[in-house]
């Protein structure tokens, strides 16, 4: 019988301490096998039917997050459905945000250049939703510093006052248990805690498709795509795959079996995996005498003022990130006691 250890060292044998999944997720055996195969059907002129892996791409990302699969678009960039949704919005509609958020989640509403932004502290975000706030946008775990948002209570106070949600759950999904079906928007990067090869992202949307306006649509957009190749297209689809970003077919290639193992893993497993590893170093931290940014529950941990040690740690041979001045460490399903231990024996000195 396969345990989750098995599973996982099946599929991953890194070369060095990798707690840096906040940047890039690592590739699981079978994605990269995947992908070496549909390279070489392409090479060989006989491509392999790689829409196919798209569309199981995006039926095991539905699962993931409870969602049917015709409510999920599949691309290659937040910012892109980010862009999408923020075209949708009436001039001068009010947009909430969480400051300091990541980029991709929050600058195409300052780009339409007639929204009205506001940022507030996380903390702050569900008490700041007032009469007229048209959307909060956010990020379900922060990418500087893991801190994790309070969603329940900013899906109510969203409700109360006639605003929708968009949540980015690029940091979350893959670890954080997640119901997308309590937002209106939902956006999501795979190559990081969902160990997909870059190129692939999904968007959530209502089952009346959120009002959003299919801007960018191509003939993959299509209710059916081959038919929709030359003119105008006649007819969308049915689905969010309306929505969808014409594929970059060999990192779905791969996508679908990582996806698929996460399948396997099951998230809340990873959950627990993933937290007990965090508090592992929030201990050793503390023996140190070193204080992280609070963030109770998250699989990521930020400490101020460490930052300058990432180059060293990579030296030694683990992988963090610095991000503004603080060390960022990351802990996933392939990480284990020993991982920590070393950070921890590193940064002691």
């Amino acid at each position: 019988m396969e345990t989750f250890e098995t599973l996982v060292r099946a599929e991953f044998a890194p070369k060095n301490t990798y707690l840096n999944t906040a940047s890039t997720g690592l590739l699981p055996a079978r994605a990269v096998a995947a992908m070496r195969t549909a390279v070489e059907s392409v090479a060989a002129g006989q491509p392999s039917d790689m829409f196919a892996d798209v569309e199981a791409a995006r039926a095991s990302f539905a699962r993931l997050v409870g969602v049917p699969g015709r409510r999920v678009a599949a691309g290659a960039s937040v910012a892109v459905y980010t862009g999408l949704i923020a075209a949708s919005l009436p001039p001068g509609a009010e947009v909430l945000t969480a400051e300091a958020d990541f980029s991709s989640t929050v600058n195409p509403f300052h780009i339409r250049g007639d929204l009205k932004v506001r940022a507030v502290p996380l903390e702050r975000l569900a008490d700041s939703v007032r009469p007229g706030t048209a959307l909060v946008a956010v990020s379900a775990a922060q990418s500087a510093d893991g801190r994790v948002a309070d969603l329940p209570a900013i899906r109510e106070a969203a409700r109360a006052h006639g605003a929708r949600t968009y949540v980015d759950v690029s940091q979350a999904a893959g670890w954080l248990p997640l119901d997308a079906d309590a937002y209106d928007y939902v956006s999501c990067v795979a190559f990081k805690w969902l160990v997909c090869p870059r190129g692939v992202s999904f968007l959530v949307v209502p089952e009346d498709l959120g009002g959003l306006n299919p801007v960018f649509a191509g003939w993959i957009a299509g209710e059916a795509p081959w038919d929709s190749c030359y003119g105008p297209v006649e007819e969308l689809a049915h689905s969010a795959r309306r929505f969808d970003e014409s594929p970059s077919l060999f990192s779905y290639a791969g996508a679908r079996h990582s996806l698929e193992l996460v399948e396997q893993l099951g998230v809340k497993n990873v959950h627990a995996h993933d937290l007990a590893l965090a508090e592992r170093f929030l201990a050793g931290l503390r023996e140190l005498g070193h204080a992280p940014v609070p963030a109770p529950g998250s699989a990521i941990v930020s400490v101020p003022g460490l930052g300058h040690r990432q180059p060293g740690l990579s030296e030694a041979g683990v992988e963090v990130s610095d991000r503004a001045g603080n060390l960022r460490a990351a802990f996933h399903l392939y990480n284990t006691p020993a991982d920590v231990d070393r950070l921890l024996d590193v940064l002691s000195g």
